[in-house]
C-alpha cells in the first residue's frame, strides 16, 4: 500500500484530498497519509482532514510515500522537482468519474479531477493538474507541468506545450497552440496562437500589454 502525501494544505489541497478519496485505487493501492505545507497551521479551523506531517521545504520522502501537488503558478514545477530530487514519486491520481476515451495516453504523475474528459487519441504528458469538469478534446496534445483549471475546454486538435496556466472557463479553439509558459485568463476564448511566456484574456483573447 502506498501512502499519499498532498503538497499544500490550502483550498486546492483540501479539494484534492476529497478527490483522492474518490479516485481510482484509493483504499486498495493507496491511502492518505497527510499534507505537507510550510504553514504548519494551515488547517487550523478546518476539521475532518488528515494532519500536516511536515513542511514542503524539509520533508524527506519515506518508503512507500507517493505525492500529489496542489500548488499552481510559477512555484508548481520547482516545488515538485524539489520533491523528485529527494526521491519522491508522484501518483497518477484519476477520479473515478473522469472519462479517459479510446487511445488517450497519459504520462506520469497527473491529477485528473472529477467529470473531466480526456478525448479520443489525446496525448497528455507528465505532472499536469487538470481540474474537474474540463474537456481535453480528441487529438489534443497537452505537454507537461501544466495547470488547467475547472470548466476549461481544449477543443479537438489543441496543442498546449509546457508550464502553461489556463484559468477557469477558458476555451481554446480548434487546432490552436498555446506555447510554453503562457497564461490564459478566466473565461477567455482563444482563437489564435498564444506565444510563449505571454498572457492573454478576453473574447476573443488578446495579449495583455
Amino acid at each position: 500500500m502506498k501512502h499519499l502525501v498532498i503538497i499544500g494544505a490550502g483550498g486546492m489541497g483540501r479539494t484534492i484530498y476529497s478527490n483522492a478519496l474518490e479516485s481510482v485505487g484509493y483504499g486498495e493501492a493507496f491511502d492518505i497519509k497527510g499534507f505537507i505545507d510550510d504553514d504548519l497551521n494551515a488547517l487550523d479551523g478546518y476539521p475532518n482532514y488528515p494532519p500536516i506531517i511536515g513542511t514542503i521545504k524539509n520533508y524527506q520522502p519515506q518508503a512507500d510515500d507517493v505525492f500529489v501537488s496542489s500548488i499552481g503558478g510559477a512555484a508548481r514545477r520547482p516545488c515538485m522537482e524539489e520533491i523528485i530530487a529527494r526521491g519522491g514519486e508522484f501518483l497518477q491520481l484519476v477520479h473515478k468519474m473522469a472519462r479517459i476515451y479510446t487511445n488517450a495516453q497519459l504520462g506520469k504523475g497527473n491529477f485528473i479531477g472529477a467529470y473531466t474528459v480526456i478525448g479520443n487519441d489525446a496525448v497528455v504528458g507528465d505532472y499536469n493538474m487538470i481540474q474537474s469538469y474540463t474537456v481535453i478534446g480528441h487529438d489534443a496534445h497537452i505537454g507537461s507541468w501544466n495547470r488547467i483549471d475547472t470548466h476549461v475546454t481544449c477543443v479537438g486538435g489543441t496543442i498546449v506545450e509546457d508550464d502553461v496556466n489556463i484559468h477557469t472557463g477558458a476555451v481554446i479553439s480548434h487546432n490552436v497552440k498555446v506555447e510554453s509558459g503562457a497564461h490564459v485568463g478566466a473565461c477567455s476564448f482563444v482563437i489564435k496562437k498564444v506565444k510563449a511566456g505571454t498572457t492573454v484574456m478576453g473574447n476573443p483573447a488578446k495579449k495583455l500589454m
